[in-house]
């Protein structure tokens, strides 16, 4: 055998071997299954297998544009965990729903404004309905503002941390989804030290404020039915009681 001949078999063998590993490689850690669901000719949806034979991930191409824009992942017993979508397919998954062991829906991740990070949460109980809502505005991984629902899922309270130092200064309190009351934290110390009273569709009724912030309120004011200013009321020796009351 000439050494070209030998050398020619030699690669050939290395290129054999090469194929029939790379063939193989994809069962160490399951097989993948693809599916033309609309029958076009071009696959549309692929299901990853675990090396037990179960379905492990599902992608999807729901609009059949080329582009995966919905993964589904699955745990024992075809449990569904998690599901990604592209919203508005642009190549990214900007949603991200949480669901578990029952099945049921625990927690839903947006990226609501599309700037790469995920800025809106969604939580739900165990019966699936929405509690808790967290906005983070500036991407600093911690909630600027927290939306609470009650049992009827009505709002009841918002929660803000209005200079985004990653404490809560303000909460708006909620009547049948109406606001009734905001109180303030003007001075970090994480207690309210203004409170602000409304009537009807959201008009200032009343404000509280505790001046010399020791958790009472200390000065008043109140308004009209047209919001405007009529009354005043301060307490300068802070015994709890007015000393000082001026009518505009």
């Amino acid at each position: 055998m000439t050494q070209y001949k030998f050398k020619f078999r030699f690669v050939r063998i290395l290129v054999i071997g090469f194929f029939i590993c790379f063939m193989f490689l994809p069962y160490a850690s399951g097989e993948i299954t693809q599916v033309d669901s609309n029958f076009d000719g071009k696959m549309d949806q692929w299901r990853h297998m675990s090396s037990n034979g179960q379905i492990a991930k599902v992608e999807f191409d729901t609009d059949f544009n080329g582009t995966i824009d919905q993964v589904e992942y699955y745990e024992d017993d075809k449990q569904m965990v998690k599901a990604e979508f592209d919203s508005n397919k642009d190549g990214q998954m900007d949603q991200v729903q949480h669901y578990g062991k029952s099945g049921k829906l625990e927690r839903v991740e947006k990226d609501s404004r599309h700037k790469g990070f995920f800025d809106w949460v969604e939580f739900f109980n165990d019966k699936e309905k929405i509690i808790r809502i967290e906005v983070d505005k500036n991407g600093d991984n911690h909630a600027d503002m927290i939306q609470h629902f009650n049992s009827a899922q009505k709002l009841t309270r918002i929660d803000h941390d209005t200079d985004q130092n990653k404490k809560i200064d303000r909460w708006d309190y909620y009547s049948d989804e109406k606001l009734i009351r905001v109180e303030f934290d003007t001075n970090s110390d994480l207690k309210p030290d203004q409170w602000q009273y409304f009537q009807g569709l959201n008009k200032i009724q009343k404000v509280e404020s505790d001046t010399n912030f020791d958790g009472k309120a200390d000065h008043w004011e109140f308004f009209d039915s047209s919001e405007k200013l009529i009354r005043k009321e301060s307490d300068r020796n802070f015994d709890g009681k007015p000393d000082l009351v001026e009518n505009q």
